[in-house]
């Protein structure tokens, strides 16, 4: 590019192939994804299916867990081991809802393979669950 002049733009090669004069064909117009293009449309994206809903259950209840656990925790530093267990707990019971659940059940754990997120759970939990057992 150091190479073209200042003035040398998209045009300076002369007339594309496949095209009148030597300007493009304007793109076809882009509709996003998600927006409705009726009423009839809207209606059916407005209303979730029960399975997009129950999908944040387990989600939900790990991470009330865990929440729980860490304001405990923050409680004070007698308290520490009893809420770093809750979040250990919290994380052993994200491992056996990904285990149990199908994915389409499973919600927001699911972001690799079950095992993967199964044995990520688990380990973790475990590894929380050993340094709560250390504290007092």
């Amino acid at each position: 590019m150091a190479n073209r002049p200042a003035n040398a733009g998209a045009h300076s090669a002369g007339p594309q192939q496949g095209t009148q004069q030597g300007l493009a064909a304007a793109p076809p117009p882009v509709h996003h994804q998600d927006y409705p293009r009726s009423r009839r449309a809207a209606a059916a994206q407005a209303s979730k299916p029960a399975s997009a809903i129950v999908a944040w259950l387990p989600y939900l209840i790990v991470l009330a867990g865990a929440a729980v656990g860490l304001l405990v925790a923050f409680q004070g530093s007698q308290h520490a081991g009893r809420g770093a267990a809750l979040v250990g707990a919290a994380l052993l019971v994200a491992a056996l809802a990904r285990l149990a659940l199908p994915p389409r059940y499973a919600g927001l754990l699911v972001s690799r393979s079950k095992a993967q997120d199964v044995a990520g759970f688990a380990v973790f939990g475990a590894a929380v669950l050993v340094a709560a057992a250390s504290l007092p």
